[in-house]
């Protein structure tokens, strides 16, 4: 099994993995949720080496971390570089209005490419899911394992997520809308 983006494989006809060794393998999808932007794919292939998740709630601002990928797809294959984490528990909004919560900030070089890619710690153990640059900022973000790891298991065993629904939604409160609403706070959350 192989955990990438979901934003990764959006889209696509056809999906391959190719190994460090120069082997190709057709994969195929087992799940993907939007949600998280974590999507699995698998392939036909024993005995690989694999990476292991951490706990990502152990990540604390200051720990140095090592970005993968394949940033660019610059000839010559994968990067690696090498950061802090500088924040955690983020929250970014994408340009089409999807929100991602309980990201790691580092700025580790994070680039096109690198999405899908594991974010390790210094002993090599996967602390989040390459996922996202702020460009303007300099700042990459990841998806925390800890936040990663239920949605991979579940993507691997019933090809999808199930969330429960109270019925009920919320939306922070932007200057905008307090203005709208003419609330007398212009922070918060309105339901």
């Amino acid at each position: 099994y192989v955990a990438t983006n979901e934003h990764v494989i959006r889209g696509a006809q056809q999906i391959q993995v190719h190994l460090p060794d120069g082997d190709t393998y057709e994969a195929e999808v087992v799940g993907r949720d939007v949600v998280t932007d974590i999507a699995i794919l698998k392939i036909d292939a024993n005995g690989l080496p694999f990476a292991t998740l951490a706990d990502g709630d152990r990540i604390r601002v200051g720990d140095w971390v090592m970005t993968m990928g394949n940033a660019l797809t610059l000839k010559g294959g994968p990067t690696v570089t090498l950061g802090i984490v500088s924040g955690v528990e983020r929250t970014i909004e994408t340009e089409q209005g999807q929100q991602f919560f309980d990201l790691i900030q580092t700025d580790a070089t994070i680039n096109t490419g690198n999405s899908g890619g594991p974010l390790v710690d210094l002993n090599g153990n996967v602390v989040g899911i390459n996922q996202a640059v702020l460009a303007e900022a300099r700042f990459g973000f990841a998806i925390n394992s800890s936040v990663a790891a239920p949605v991979i298991a579940s993507l691997i065993e019933h090809g999808r997520v199930s969330r429960p629904n109270i019925g009920v939604n919320g939306d922070d409160v932007t200057p905008a809308i307090a203005r709208s609403f003419d609330l007398p706070v212009a922070e918060g959350v309105i339901v």
